[in-house]
């Protein structure tokens, strides 16, 4: 199958929000407000699916109404780009319903992350079209600590230039939207090369537990020539992360997984540099692929946004380690 890379966005374009995990109604009338200024200033415009305010008692919405508002922003020729307004936990509920012919006949940027996994790769697997793991329109209402994901939003939706990433100055493990003005930014120590190496390949991944769903489904993508990006949450401790990384390596294709980048985690998964060592280490299928771990993705800020699909040059080298996103 070959690749599908949408058309970047620009100044004038809309961009439709819609909730194909939790609902809009549980993001502050602040964060809104801080979000909508920010589409602005980059001259977007921003519309809405007819049911991202519906809520359940899952804090989302009927597989009916979620999917209605995927195909709708598909197929609206003057939608250029989709963001998702959260993560949740049940986006792969929609598999199954959606339509995707009309995605692949539609192709245009779709942003999400965190559950939002299982349609990245999902899509991939389905149609061929490249989307992007990276923040939800929820995330543009962040009011302190945003320029280093904002930068890294626009440089992989608005722009074709190669993507050269580098670790962020600082970074916060914090809940930011019930407190705006009280954050903590913490220094960033800079990535930990576990193993040496170099690698090319095409990006599959995101949030481990919620693309490790896919498994066994038509909905896998296939892990030849890729380079794995790997996070989760402050939910996935380190007994958790390691039998998800386990059952991953175990499927039938990652003898073709050429490298593997892992998130920041939060401070209360309890992983600690040395567990996540002892982790890599003892498997014998990662002892000769590359693998850089406390990379700027995940669940604390602040991220960058990478193509689920694109392709990326990894050197884990000691003295100069880099992550060179090359097509996107």
């Amino acid at each position: 199958m070959s690749f599908i890379f949408p058309d970047k966005l620009k100044a004038g374009d809309e961009v439709r929000v819609i909730s194909p995990s939790r609902s809009l109604s549980i993001i502050s009338e602040e964060t809104r407000r801080i979000a909508n200024e920010r589409f602005d200033e980059l001259g977007l415009k921003l519309s809405f699916g007819k049911h991202v305010e519906e809520i359940d008692d899952f804090n989302s919405s009927s597989v009916a109404s979620r999917l209605e508002d995927l195909h709708e922003a598909f197929a609206d020729p003057n939608v250029k780009g989709i963001l998702t307004v959260v993560g949740g936990f049940n986006s792969n509920q929609l598999l199954r319903g959606i339509d995707w012919e009309l995605i692949k006949a539609n192709p245009k940027i779709f942003c999400g992350f965190s559950d939002i996994t299982a349609l990245n790769n999902s899509i991939l697997a389905k149609t061929g079209l490249v989307t992007y793991s990276g923040i939800h329109y929820s995330t543009f209402g962040m009011k302190q600590h945003f320029d280093y994901l904002l930068e890294y939003f626009q440089k992989a939706v608005m722009s074709d230039e190669p993507i050269d990433v580098k670790p962020s100055k600082e970074w916060t493990d914090d809940l930011w939207f019930l407190d705006q003005e009280n954050r903590k930014p913490i220094p960033n120590e800079g990535w930990l090369v576990i193993h040496e190496g170099q690698a090319e390949g095409s990006i599959r991944g995101g949030n481990l537990c919620t693309f490790n769903l896919l498994q066994g489904t038509e909905y896998m993508p296939d892990l030849n020539n890729t380079i794995l990006f790997l996070e989760d949450d402050e939910e996935s401790l380190p007994h958790h992360f390691d039998r998800n990384l386990v059952s991953l390596i175990q499927q039938p294709s990652f003898s073709g997984v050429k490298a593997i980048v892992i998130g920041r985690f939060q401070g209360a998964s309890k992983m600690t540099n040395d567990l996540l060592l002892q982790m890599i280490e003892s498997k014998a299928e990662l002892k000769n692929i590359p693998v850089i771990a406390n990379v700027d993705f995940g669940h604390t800020n602040t991220i960058i946004t990478y193509p689920i699909g694109g392709e990326v040059d990894i050197k884990a080298d000691n003295n100069m380690p880099s992550i060179v996103i090359t097509k996107h």
